[in-house]
């Protein structure tokens, strides 16, 4: 037998079960998730991120309350102020006693006004996700009904904007993009919004992080989510079952949700002392360097080449801007796996500065910090056999 095929009758034999045994699961998902047949890693991500539960015939009632109230969260939030609010009983005029001058928290208006600023962000940000490929520049099969059909409630349609050139967009940095000067340009309209009826896949996201922002006023959107989000949509828009697919974008939504909850510190500055805080990790990235390899961190020591330079992108990210996407998948395999949620990170952040050894005790400080703030093209399975032999693991 192949060890392809080994792969997986493993892993059906924990999903055919009538109640997944999530450990088991997550044992042959942190080796990885075979690309082939399709509709494997959808799934498991679904189950590693706790939005479907174990026992197998809830899924049906899950699934279908979880889709219910995302169309709800729709239809109650991105309500425009001068539109009707309208079912199948009754029409309402949503400005009664509003107009735009109106001073009042309460007023729809103001709200609208603020939500603007968030939303002018996101819009920036989706439109600049994975240039390097085409994908999110598509249009989905499954457009939302709700939005398109009506006049006035796109979302980009609410905030004046630059289309960004897509070519022109390196995906580095977190807060300021850089802007590069590329060889091979592309038209300024391949983020443009598609015509009435058709939804791109980013003016999906781009409603998918609006929400996430309305629904969650203690954090709101932050520079970045955008990446965090792009892979699990892109991973369940591409399932090959139509009846999984044409709910990618509800279901990306809740995962997203639930991702967020558990790796949000990184992305509250208040909480960056915390446990596990961006400036926590950090601080443990350099301990586990300097415990594996000593010269290197010595190295980086003298220079005064601080992790904030590269590794703060490095772990709020969880390396979605280091490697190409399906690269990103297959970490990802492993990080929502993990036992010990997000530990292996660190690992996968050591094992790359151990890599590039040779390099850095070779490089000033100008050419290390490029060099780690641009990581090389590497197999992303050596990157992955490293932090596994670092973590105590095999891979």
């Amino acid at each position: 037998m192949s060890i392809l095929r080994k792969r997986l009758s493993e892993f059906d034999d924990v999903l055919d079960a009538d109640e997944i045994d999530t450990v088991s699961l997550s044992k042959i998902c942190f080796h990885g998730i075979p690309d082939e047949p399709g509709g494997l890693r959808p799934l498991c991500w679904k189950l590693l991120l706790n939005y479907l539960p174990p026992i197998k015939s809830n899924w049906i009632e899950t699934l279908k309350r979880k889709r219910e109230l995302y169309n709800t969260f729709i239809e109650d939030l991105i309500v425009m102020p001068g539109e009707s609010n309208t079912d199948d009983k009754e029409r309402v005029d949503v400005t009664l006693h509003d107009h735009p001058l109106n001073l009042n928290p309460d007023s729809k208006w103001q709200t609208y006004f603020k939500d603007n600023e968030v939303l002018l962000q996101i819009d920036k940000d989706v439109r600049r996700l994975c240039p390097d490929i085409s994908f999110f520049q598509q249009g989905t099969d499954y457009p939302c009904q709700k939005i398109v059909n009506a006049n006035g409630q796109r979302l980009h349609h609410r905030v004046q904007h630059t289309v960004l050139k897509s070519a022109n967009v390196e995906r580095k940095g977190l807060g300021v993009t850089k802007q590069i000067a590329v060889s091979v340009r592309k038209a300024t309209e391949d983020y443009a919004p598609l015509s009435e009826g058709g939804e791109a896949h980013w003016e999906v996201l781009e409603r998918i992080l609006f929400l996430y922002a309305k629904l969650n006023p203690g954090q709101g959107y932050v520079q970045g989510m955008n990446e965090i989000v792009g892979p699990i949509y892109h991973a369940f828009a591409c399932d090959p079952d139509p009846t999984w697919r044409k709910h990618a974008e509800a279901d990306t939504f809740f995962c997203f949700t639930n991702l967020m909850a558990e790796i949000r510190d990184f992305f509250i500055k208040t909480l960056d002392e915390a446990e596990f805080g961006i400036n926590s990790m950090m601080s443990k990235l350099t301990n586990q360097v300097r415990a594996n390899d000593p010269d290197i961190w010595l190295r980086l020591h003298q220079q005064e080449l601080c992790p904030q330079y590269y590794s703060f992108r490095w772990l709020t990210l969880l390396l979605s801007q280091e490697f190409p996407l399906p690269d990103v998948m297959r970490i990802w395999d492993s990080l929502f796996a993990d036992e010990n949620r997000f530990s292996f990170l660190i690992h996968i952040c050591c094992a790359m500065i151990l890599l590039l050894r040779d390099q850095l005790l070779a490089g000033d400080f100008a050419t290390n910090v490029k060099l780690l703030q641009n990581f090389p093209s590497m197999d992303i399975q050596i990157v992955l056999s490293k932090a596994a032999t670092l973590a105590g693991k095999t891979l």
